[in-house]
């Protein structure tokens, strides 16, 4: 007996939140009903138009308005950094190229005078003198 009083106790209390709840919603202060639907309209008026008028509206829309100077200066000096960047950039890679290059040639000069030598100093028979001092020109 004592479990039906606490289901009929919840279920009184479900019934007066429910009761209350229904009582705030419907206790909002309504204005003038016919005021309210002429706003209504001019909502509607704002957020839908004739076709022909939208279609207006965004050929206006799309056509872009000129830049400002600031803008425009703004975007100069924009493209102008990038164009610095790029070029000390391609400035210090054909720098590091012609370094190597050069060291590469000289590496390669100094093989090639090893080699040189080397070939002479086989070669010599001790009949003449040696290379650098049989030289035609001075």
């Amino acid at each position: 007996m004592n479990w039906k009083r606490v289901i009929l106790l919840c279920a009184f209390a479900l019934v007066l939140i429910l009761a209350i709840v229904k009582e705030a919603e419907s206790a909002s202060v309504r204005g003038n009903p016919a005021a309210s639907k002429e706003k209504q309209e001019e909502i509607k008026k704002g957020i839908f138009m004739p076709e022909a008028e939208a279609s207006k509206f965004f050929k206006r829309r799309a056509k872009r308005s000129p830049k400002s100077r600031d803008e425009m200066n703004a975007e100069n000096r924009q493209r102008l950094a990038a164009d610095e960047r790029r070029r000390e950039y391609y400035e210090e890679q054909r720098n590091e190229y012609e370094n190597y290059v050069e060291e590469e040639r000289d590496e390669q000069y100094e093989r090639t005078r090893e080699k040189t030598e080397q070939w002479r100093e086989w070669h010599y028979d001790g009949l003449y003198p040696p290379y650098e001092y049989n030289r035609h020109h001075v």
